[in-house]
C-alpha cells in the first residue's frame, strides 16, 4: 500500500472510529429520513406511515401524533448511529460498495423481521409491494452515505499531519 499501513493488521476500531460511525450513521440516517419524509409530505409514500413510526406506535401503543413523531424519529437515528459505528467496527476498510451492501443488509433486516412485527408482512407485500422498492431505495441512500462519509474519513486518517 502506498499509505504506509499493512493492511494485513488487524483492525483496531477505538472509540475515535466507532464515533466516526456513530456520526456518520446519523447523518445518512438524516438523508434517508429527509427522502422518506418528503414522499409522505408529498402523497407519493407507498407506506401508510414511515416505519420508524409503525415500530414505535405497534410496540408502545396508541400515542398523541407529536410524541409518536418525535420518538419514531429519535429510535431512528439511535438506530442509525448504532449501525453506522457498528459498521465502522466491524470493517477495516469502509468502501461504498461495501457500505451499500450493508444497506441492503439492513433492508432485508427490517423486510423480514421490523415489517412483519408491525404487520406489514414480509418487505410491506401484505400492504403494497411498492414497500419493497421504496425501502430499498432509502436504504440504499444511507448505505451511499455511510460509505461516502467514512471513506472520507479514512482518507483524513491516513493524510500525513500539516503545520
Amino acid at each position: 500500500m502506498t499509505d504506509g499501513q499493512d493492511s494485513s493488521a488487524p483492525a483496531l476500531p477505538g472509540p475515535q472510529r466507532l464515533a466516526a460511525g456513530a456520526g456518520a450513521g446519523a447523518v445518512a440516517t438524516l438523508a434517508m429520513s429527509a427522502v422518506l419524509l418528503t414522499t409522505v409530505l408529498t402523497g407519493t409514500s407507498p407506506m401508510p406511515k414511515p416505519v420508524p413510526a409503525a415500530l414505535v406506535a405497534h410496540t408502545l401503543g396508541p400515542l398523541p401524533e407529536p410524541a409518536l413523531m418525535v420518538l419514531a424519529a429519535l429510535t431512528h437515528l439511535a438506530y442509525g448511529a448504532i449501525a453506522g459505528a457498528v459498521l465502522a467496527g466491524t470493517l477495516r476498510r469502509v468502501t461504498l460498495g461495501k457500505a451499500l451492501g450493508y444497506g441492503a443488509g439492513l433492508w432485508a433486516l427490517m423486510g423480514l423481521a421490523w415489517l412483519p412485527y408491525v404487520g406489514w408482512g414480509a418487505f410491506g407485500t401484505a400492504v403494497t409491494v411498492k414497500i419493497a422498492a421504496a425501502t430499498l431505495l432509502l436504504h440504499l441512500i444511507y448505505g451511499a452515505v455511510l460509505g461516502l462519509l467514512l471513506d472520507r474519513n479514512r482518507a483524513t486518517e491516513r493524510a500525513p499531519a500539516t503545520r
